[in-house]
């Protein structure tokens, strides 16, 4: 069989290699009004909450960017993409505009004195909550600002200096200064290509196996070395509410650093050669550094070396110190972890990792904090003899949280939550937090009371709560919960025992805005805030949440949208517009739970098939793509005949209730999506057009696992062959669409998966139509490759769905 597999494969290859695609360049379209409308739609505002909830900051966040603004010079070097004109990130939408409202007044302040044109990435309040720092990028680079909060008054405390092309940029201290990362100022001007390369760029191993997924952006040469040296060339310093700036530490390729909740200590991670072309700069050697505040190095803590080699698998990890980093409970304690099985994931341990602390001043020996039998998942941090650990195992989806006493270690520790994390009608919900004197988060308790808030699932659909959960009893008492016909959730405790809180609260028809609840009082819960709904197009479309089973049993859902005063009975079936994305389950119980809510708003990304409701069709969207591998079972063995069955109960569905017409109807997704697209559009004849954005379609250009496959080519060549849409493009008979970003940097979604796939559709007389957007990633940002995406898949719908019957009569 494998052998035939290799043959087959080989074939194809010899077969399309001289078969080239024809490219032609159109101009960017626009689809129907009513589409482009809603794209153009305003933006809601994001908000931010004051400790005491007193007041929300408002961020008010920029359109989409021009073809033009992506068009900029961009640098993308070790799976970063770096605006070389102003050393920070080279796609970010910045936030345009920031306000202030008081939460029970109403009165709305307008920051004034911001930039000109203003384009705020990071934001950062001081711990007494008096001053806003923000950083602005400008033409030449990256400006720190703050914001006076008893004047709100913008007000800019340095030139273009900031280094923000990886990890943190800035952080407030204790005594109100802000600790920055910058641009050396010695490091000169950007190298320079060479004319001409010195030699051949050349690779070597020396046995050790070294799986990779198929990382973008890599290092390619030493000239793209330099660049990188160059771009992280750093230097701290600290600026005082004057402007006046301090250098902290001698300049260096700074990965991040962390201030110790005391602001004593500054933990630094610096990145060392030999760098590497095989994995992204995350993974590159680097040393973590303890320095004073005033830059004095104290200890080189750890030196970690390169990350290429480890074993394979979803639960594999480096050996040696990892996840480091100061406990919030303590003004100068580091804690971290420490695998014992090697890092690989298939040695079985009892006592798979241990958690150690060291406190300041870092002399003296190690201590051994916890034991985990699953992977460390991080430490929630309360007081010195309260803390939950965290686990989490992925081929099990599991997770363990257990109660720890960091004061006592010897008490062992006692688990509160074991449980699949896919199971969300079982789900207790994760902790809430505040703030404590160090301005760091910290678990909310009382005593043996944990506030926490959970998504809600059950049959019916998601409705949050609000609860506290006993460690001692493992009791869990809802306070509060979402009642229909709205979706509601806690974003914001206030008091002691949780009586007051702030919600988020939406309906169908009615867009999210922020609530004031008081349970103790007994009051009519408070409006706080009026966000305009931005869809008019939109307002009286029917949403409703469906249910149905799939040929095995396995209960399935989606929500189903149709024009407004849409009657199946007066009306007709629709065209339909099919919208999904697999996933993997070890659960046939949790994979037929009921995910989602129908009374949510509807709110559209640029990405939502949900823009046809205004064109006529039905949408079926979230439509469940479950596919389940139980006990020893993997879920990609039975990958196809489970995404099949899927399908073919989802169509049925919606064709029994009079929405769907079975003739019409046309299956689309999203990157793993299309991927699925493309493989229903091989296997069935169910569908009249297909639509597929950012997709794979052969998994050997993945060799080493794909999504959550974590079994390599080598050792399934069945499942990669098979799952691989093309291996199977001489049976695609519907027309396919196929939309991609040239600029894909999504790891296994290369431009080139789509041109292939592209090209073997062709040679076998497929109907497909490929489109490349100029300078788009996974994800497409700038308005024009937005609506022209539309355009495309508007147009495509129109003719082979909406239409199907005039074009079949045509023929």
């Amino acid at each position: 069989m494998i052998s035939q597999l290799k043959k087959l494969y080989l074939l194809l290859f010899l077969g399309l290699g001289a078969s080239l695609p024809l490219f032609a360049q159109i101009t960017y379209q626009t689809p129907p009004k009513a589409i482009a409308d809603l794209v153009n739609a305003p933006s809601t505002p994001s908000v931010v909450f004051s400790e005491n909830a007193d007041w929300m900051l408002l961020l008010e966040r920029a359109d989409n960017p021009s073809i033009e603004t992506l068009s900029q010079p961009e640098l993308r070097i070790a799976g970063m993409r770096i605006n070389p004109a102003t050393s920070g990130p080279s796609r970010s939408r910045g936030i345009e505009n920031l306000k202030v409202r008081m939460t029970r007044s109403g009165e709305e302040i307008q920051i004034k004195n911001l930039p000109e044109k203003p384009s705020i990435g990071d934001i950062a309040l001081s711990n007494d909550e008096k001053y806003l720092a923000f950083t602005n990028t400008e033409s030449n680079g990256i400006s720190l600002w703050v914001v006076d909060l008893s004047t709100f008054e913008a007000k800019k405390l340095t030139d273009a200096i900031l280094n923000d092309v990886y990890g943190n940029v800035m952080t407030w201290t204790p005594d109100n200064q802000i600790l920055i990362k910058a641009v050396n100022p010695s490091r000169g001007s950007m190298p320079q290509a060479p004319a001409a390369p010195a030699g051949p760029i050349v690779q070597e191993t020396a046995g050790d196996a070294a799986p990779s997924r198929t990382y973008q952006d890599l290092l390619k040469n030493p000239y793209d070395e330099q660049l990188f040296a160059y771009f992280m060339d750093s230097q701290l310093m600290l600026v005082n509410l004057d402007g006046n700036k301090k250098a902290i530490g001698p300049a260096s390729m700074i990965k991040s650093f962390d201030l110790s909740p005391d602001g004593k200590y500054i933990l630094v991670d610096i990145i060392k050669k030999p760098f590497s072309y095989l994995v992204p700069a995350g993974r590159f050697p680097y040393d973590v550094e303890i320095w004073s505040s005033a830059g004095q190095k104290v200890k080189t803590f750890a030196q970690i070396p390169l990350d290429e080699v480890r074993p394979t698998g979803f639960d594999a990890t480096v050996t040696g110190p990892r996840s480091i980093n100061w406990r919030a409970d303590k003004g100068a304690v580091l804690y971290w972890v420490e695998a014992q099985d090697g890092g690989d994931g298939k040695v079985d341990m009892e006592e798979r990792e241990f958690v150690y602390t060291l406190p300041a001043p870092f002399t003296g020996e190690k201590q051994k904090l916890a034991t985990t039998s699953l992977r460390f998942g991080g430490i929630a941090w309360s007081s010195d003899d309260f803390a939950i650990l965290n686990e989490r195992w992925f081929g099990a989806r599991r997770e363990i949280r257990s109660v720890i006493n960091p004061s006592n270690p010897s008490q062992g520790k006692q688990v509160i939550i074991d449980r699949s994390y896919d199971d969300i009608y079982n789900d207790p919900g994760d902790p809430l937090y505040e703030t404590n004197e160090f301005g760091r988060n910290v678990l909310k308790r009382k005593g043996d009371l944990l506030f926490m808030t959970s998504e809600g699932g059950s049959p019916e659909g998601s409705m949050p709560f609000l609860s506290t959960f006993n460690v001692k009893t493992k009791e869990q008492n809802i306070l509060w919960r979402s009642q229909a016909p709205y979706y509601e959730r806690v974003v914001k405790v206030i008091d002691e025992d949780a009586s007051e809180f702030i919600t988020i609260k939406e309906s169908t028809d009615i867009q999210p805005n922020y609530w004031l609840v008081n349970t103790k009082k007994r009051i009519a819960p408070m409006q706080i805030t009026d966000f305009a709904h931005p869809y008019e197009a939109l307002k009286g479309i029917n949403k409703q949440l469906v249910k149905y089973k799939r040929n095995d049993g396995l209960d399935l859902s989606a929500v189903i949208y149709t024009p407004e005063g849409y009657d199946p009975a007066t009306d007709g079936p629709l065209p339909v517009l099919m919208w999904a994305y697999p996933r993997e389950y070890k659960s046939a119980e949790i994979a037929a739970q009921v995910r989602g809510s129908k009374y949510r708003f509807t709110r559209l990304s640029w990405g939502s098939p949900i823009y046809w409701v205004t064109q006529g069709y039905a949408i079926m969207d979230q439509t469940e793509m479950p596919i389940v591998g139980e006990g020893d079972q993997e879920p990609n063995d039975f990958f196809i005949e489970q995404l099949v069955a899927n399908a073919e109960a989802a169509i049925n569905h919606i064709v029994s209730l009079g929405i769907g017409d079975r003739n019409r109807i046309a299956v689309g997704g999203h990157s793993y999506g299309a991927f699925m697209t493309a493989n229903l559009l091989s296997h069935t004849d169910l569908f009249a057009a297909g639509i597929a954005r950012s997709g794979a379609y052969n998994r050997t250009l993945t060799p080493f696992g794909f999504q959550y496959e974590q079994r390599t080519y080598w050792q399934a060549p069945e499942v990669y062959f098979n799952m691989s849409p093309f291996s199977f493009a001489h049976k695609v008979k519907t027309p396919i669409l196929l939309i991609h970003g040239q600029a894909d940097n999504n790891s296994g979604t290369f431009p080139i998966q789509s041109e292939r796939y592209y090209n073997a559709l062709k040679g076998h007389g497929a109907t497909a139509r490929l489109v490349f957007l100029p300078h788009e990633s996974h994800g497409y940002a700038a308005q024009e490759s937005i609506l022209h995406t539309l355009y495309e898949m508007d147009s495509w719908l129109d003719k082979y769905v909406k239409n199907r019957n005039q074009l079949d009569r045509s023929k």
